[in-house]
C-alpha cells in the first residue's frame, strides 16, 4: 500500500554514509590498523556512517527532514523534490546553506541512493543512502554488554600520529544504546549516538558539516581502543581509560595575548561593506565579545546561538564576530556570512577577516599570539581592555554547557556593572 502523500514515505529512515576505507598510517613499530587494536567489527561494514532521520510533512505535499543525533534534532527545511528529467526519477535535494553543503539522491520507493556534497571543499563528496522503516542506528542484535561505560574518560586521540591529543569522553549507557561526547580543548564532537554489543561500541554524528563515526573495543584491563573517521580525513586511533577526576586545562588559559600590543584594534568590511571595528562609535563605553569563527564550524554554530540568546538578554552588550572562512574569494566568502547570519537569524556583525587556516588567519589579530581554535572570544570591558579569552566552546552536547553559561553570564553581568 502507498502512503497518502504525494511524495517521499513519511517517518523514520535509516541512512548511511559510507566513508571512504583507508589503511591508518602505520604507527613507529610498522603495525598497521588490525594489529594494533587487535579488534574486528563484525556489527558494521568498515566506514559504514549511519544516522537517522524523521520526514514530517506539514500537508499533503510540503514536508521537513528532522535529522536525529541523540538528543538533538536538526529541522532542514531548504529541501527540492521532483522529477530528475535527464534520469526519469524522483529526487531529493537536503541543503545545509549555512555549511555550504548539501544530500542529493534518488529516491525509488522506500530506497535512497546519492551523495552528501561539501561545495566549499575540492571533490568532497561522501557516498548516501537510506531505507525507509529501520529505526535502528548501527545494530539491532542486542548482545549483552560486557560492562557499563557510564561516565567520564580520559581520552587520547592520533595516537598513531606525531601529535596526539587529550579529550574527555563522556558516556551515558543505557543497555545497548549509547550517547555522549567527547570534548577536547579546541570543542565538542557534539550529539553522538550509537551502541554498545559485546565488547564493541560504536558511536557517529551527521549535522549537515561533520561526519564523525567512531568504533571501539573494550579491552581485557577495561580501557578502551578505537578508531575514529571524520569524512573522508585519515582515520585515528584513539584509547580511554576511565578517570572521573581527570581534566583538560583551563579554556580561558589557552589563547595568549601578544604583550607588544596595546590597543586592540582591526578594521574589516562586513557583506556590506560597513567597516568593523572596535573603536567604531556605537560600540563606545560598552562590554565587548569578538567572535573568532568559522561559518564552516559546528561548534562556532553552537557558541553563535549562545551569543544569540547573551545579546537578547543584554542589549548593551556589544557583539562582533570575526569569520575566518574556507572560501579564499572575497565575494564567496561574504556570501557565504549572509547566508549564516540569515539562516541563524545573528542580530550582531560579522566580517571576514581572513582564510581559516590558523597560521595565516593569527596575522589577522595580532592581539594575539596566535589563534588556538575555532571558535574563540575574546571579552574587552567598557575601557578596552581584555579582561578574557576563552578558547573553544562546550557545547550543548556536554555536560558543561549549564555550568559554562552560568558562569560566563555571571562574567559578562559583572563587567556590564562596572
Amino acid at each position: 500500500m502507498g502512503h497518502p502523500y504525494s511524495k517521499i514515505a513519511p517517518g523514520i529512515w535509516r541512512a548511511e554514509l559510507s566513508l571512504i576505507p583507508k589503511n591508518i598510517t602505520p604507527n613507529k613499530k610498522g603495525e598497521p590498523l588490525a594489529e594494533k587494536l587487535h579488534m574486528k567489527f563484525d556489527e558494521v561494514t568498515e566506514g559504514q556512517l549511519p544516522f537517522l532521520f524523521e520526514v514530517k510533512y506539514k500537508n499533503e505535499t510540503e514536508f521537513s527532514i528532522d535529522i536525529i543525533n541523540g538528543e538533538e534534532r536538526i529541522t532542514v527545511n531548504d529541501i527540492q523534490f521532483g522529477r530528475d528529467r535527464r534520469l526519469g526519477k524522483d529526487t531529493l535535494v537536503m541543503k545545509f546553506p549555512e555549511f555550504e553543503s548539501y544530500i542529493k539522491a534518488i529516491c525509488e520507493g522506500g530506497i535512497m541512493e546519492g551523495e552528501f556534497v561539501i561545495t566549499s571543499k575540492d571533490n568532497y563528496r561522501i557516498p548516501f543512502t537510506a531505507q525507509f522503516g529501520k529505526n535502528y542506528r548501527f545494530s539491532d542484535l542486542k548482545k549483552k554488554p560486557v560492562m557499563d561505560i557510564t561516565g567520564s574518560w580520559e581520552t587520547s586521540f592520533d595516537l598513531n600520529t606525531n601529535e596526539p591529543y587529550k579529550a574527555i569522553g563522556d558516556f551515558d549507557q543505557r543497555g545497548n544504546q549509547l550517547r555522549g561526547t567527547f570534548k577536547t580543548e579546541t570543542g565538542d564532537y557534539r550529539y553522538l549516538d550509537g551502541n554498545i554489543e559485546s565488547d564493541k561500541l560504536y558511536l557517529s554524528c551527521f549535522d549537515g558539516a561533520h561526519a564523525y563515526l567512531f568504533e571501539g573495543k573494550i579491552q581485557a584491563d577495561q580501557t578502551i581502543m578505537g578508531s575514529f573517521r571524520s569524512g573522508l580525513s585519515e582515520p585515528s586511533i584513539w584509547e580511554a581509560k576511565k578517570d572521573p577526576l581527570f581534566k583538560l586545562r583551563n579554556p580561558d588559559s589557552l589563547t595568549l595575548l601578544n604583550k607588544t600590543i596595546k590597543d586592540i584594534n582591526f578594521s574589516f568590511p562586513d557583506p556590506d561593506g560597513k567597516l568593523i571595528s572596535p573603536s567604531n562609535k556605537e560600540y563606545a563605553g560598552k562590554v565587548k565579545i569578538i567572535q573568532l569563527m568559522g561559518t564552516w564550524c559546528p561548534n562556532c554554530k553552537d557558541e553563535t546561538k549562545y551569543l544569540i540568546e547573551l545579546a537578547s538578554k543584554h542589549p548593551d552588550l556589544a557583539i562582533m564576530a570575526l569569520a575566518f572562512e574556507r572560501r579564499k574569494d572575497p565575494e564567496k566568502a561574504n556570501n557565504a556570512v549572509k547566508i549564516y547570519k540569515k539562516v541563524l537569524g545573528v542580530p550582531y556583525d560579522i566580517a571576514v577577516a581572513g582564510i581559516k587556516e590558523k597560521d595565516e588567519a593569527s596575522k589577522s589579530v595580532p592581539f594575539l599570539e596566535e589563534i588556538e581554535a575555532y571558535p574563540t572570544m575574546v571579552i574587552l570591558d567598557k575601557n578596552n581592555k581584555v579582561r578574557k579569552v576563552h578558547t573553544g566552546f562546550a557545547g550543548p552536547a556536554t555536560n558543561e554547557f549549564n555550568t559554562f553559561k552560568n558562569e560566563f553570564g555571571t562574567f559578562i553581568d559583572s563587567l556590564l556593572k562596572e
